[in-house]
């Protein structure tokens, strides 16, 4: 046996990888199939559809119920409540459950509740109690009940200092092909103008523009990428959250005024978010619309950047 059983678990699934570690009362399935250096602790009990990757860890007072998959690297805090049938019936079991996916890296916070047939991004992150009744983006911060974004976690400097900023005061990009870029302003007695133009402010020519305004602050925009096409973001009025990710580096930035612009290259991952009331946001574009152009999976985005 390449793996430790305490006494007291039970374990009648032959397939539990090296390194694996199961605690005191804990109960495995036949049919569940369990990576290497694995850690489940006390009294967790997993049923026989349940594919866990390895460097798992579930906490205590887990249960992992038919139809769920848990990739590599994911945390599972203790007593985290999944479900598997969106209309249960006793003695009525369904003919196929619906599949819950935990991507790598996610994390699940203590007492969260995981509605059946969601996906949890990778790396994204679960907080404590939370109640997930759709699908969490890669990266997201989720909370409260029924769960809303709340933030996303991000890699590189940002997390551990303040942003650096170049002369102006304006933020520095650490993801590659994107840049933030000062709009020329002019104010007089009349008022205030701010203006771009192609090829000069904004470095593409603009093929098309369109405007995003009356978003609920809940909701999230965005979440896809573009194969060829540009974008220049511009919050004319109000404010948003601009999340941006290249597969390796990520980075938020706020747009809160009418001469601040945000130039995403193509293969950039953007989300928008935290809209204020008023906001609204304008996109120059350097094509015209075309539905081939978005990748709208993270995953295949991913792949076609080479991985993440």
């Amino acid at each position: 046996m390449n793996h430790f059983a305490h006494a007291t678990a039970l374990v009648e699934s032959g397939s539990i990888g090296e390194g694996t570690t199961v605690w005191a009362y804990s109960h495995i399935l036949p049919g569940a199939k369990i990576g290497r250096h694995c850690n489940i602790c006390d009294h967790t009990f997993i049923e026989n559809e349940v594919l866990l990757g390895d460097r798992v860890t579930v906490k205590c007072g887990v249960q992992l119920w038919d139809g769920i998959t848990i990739e590599d690297d994911v945390f599972v805090g203790p007593n985290a409540t999944f479900t598997n049938d969106p209309f249960p019936r006793s003695k009525q079991r369904p003919g196929e459950f619906v599949r819950t996916i935990l991507r790598q890296g996610c994390s699940i916070g203590a007492n969260a509740t995981i509605l059946p047939g969601i996906e949890i991004g990778r790396h994204a992150m679960v907080g404590a109690g939370a109640v997930v009744t759709h699908d969490v983006p890669p990266y997201a911060i989720v909370t409260g009940n029924p769960a809303r974004i709340s933030g996303y976690s991000t890699t590189g400097p940002q997390d551990s200092e303040p942003a650096a900023t170049a002369a102006g005061g304006l933020p520095l990009s650490v993801v590659p092909g994107v840049t933030v870029h000062k709009m020329p302003r002019v104010e007089d007695l009349r008022g205030t103008l701010s203006f771009g133009e192609s090829a000069r402010h904004v470095p593409f020519e603009v093929r098309r523009y369109f405007l995003v305004f009356d978003v609920n602050n809940k909701e999230i925009r965005g979440q896809h990428a573009h194969r060829e096409s540009h974008q220049f973001l511009i919050c004319v009025h109000g404010s948003c959250h601009i999340l941006v990710d290249n597969g390796t580096a990520r980075q938020e930035f706020v747009l809160d005024r009418p001469d601040l612009g945000l130039h995403v290259a193509p293969m950039t991952w953007v989300v928008h978010y935290h809209y204020s009331p008023d906001a609204v946001l304008m996109v120059l574009a350097s094509d015209y619309y075309d539905a081939g152009d978005y990748i709208r999976d993270y995953n295949e985005f991913t792949a076609g950047r080479g991985g993440a």
